[in-house]
């Protein structure tokens, strides 16, 4: 995935998120199904952050970003790190 397709991606989840939040103050959605999706988008969100930062490195250190392990990271491993 180029760069520019994830801060696309990444553009577009946080408009979902956005757009989750607004229905739910309008009484449009419930809070167990805000929360569920709020939830994947979060990991996704992360998997795409933790994509583009990979990819930086990789190309300041002089190296193909576009390796066989460009690709996302499963979330139990993006969610397991500490900030």
């Amino acid at each position: 995935m180029e760069e520019k397709e994830i801060l696309e991606r990444i553009t577009e989840y946080v408009s979902e998120e956005q757009r989750l939040r607004d229905r739910y103050q309008r009484d449009e959605l419930g809070r167990e199904e805000e929360h569920a999706r709020l939830e994947r988008l979060e990991v996704a969100l992360d998997q795409c952050w933790d994509l583009l930062r990979r990819r930086r490195a990789r190309l300041e250190a002089g190296l193909d970003p576009g390796t066989e392990d460009a690709g996302p990271r499963p979330p139990d491993e993006v969610e397991g790190y500490l900030q």
